[in-house]
């Protein structure tokens, strides 16, 4: 029984991601799926598949290497090398958004994967990437 449940526990944590990580990045909850026709939501931000797990992207090793912590640092990172900073791409174009605080905008990308996707520069940038 018990091992029934941590085989749950750990699935739901390998599916969904860690949801509270999300919150300690400005519109965590909010970061657009950047795949080409696929809408809705990417919930594993730090990761290359959109519900989380498997490795990390170039936005995840990043803010792991911030000890999961917003900083200014990381906020002015352009950790996926599209030409836009992580701040701009989650909504704090000013860096100055902590946690606990709603976000001054509105996400306009996300900070692990090189948008627009199909550009040749993102193509290498982007091979580990999961689209579904």
């Amino acid at each position: 029984m018990l091992s029934g449940v941590l085989t749950v526990l750990f699935l739901s944590f390998s599916v969904f991601g860690l949801p509270g990580y999300r919150l300690k990045i400005p519109n965590g909850i909010n970061v657009p799926n950047p795949c080409t026709n696929v809408f809705g939501l990417w919930n594993g931000v730090g990761h290359n598949i959109a519900n989380g797990g498997g490795s990390l992207n170039p936005f995840g090793q990043d803010f792991m290497d911030a000890n999961y912590t917003w900083t200014q640092e990381l906020c002015g990172k352009d950790s996926d090398s599209d030409g836009k900073i992580n701040g701009l791409e989650l909504g704090d174009f000013n860096c100055s958004w902590f946690e606990g605080q709603p976000p001054m905008g509105d996400p306009t990308g996300h900070p692990g994967i090189c948008e627009p996707m199909d550009d040749p520069k993102c193509l290498k940038i982007n091979e580990a990437v999961t689209c579904l």
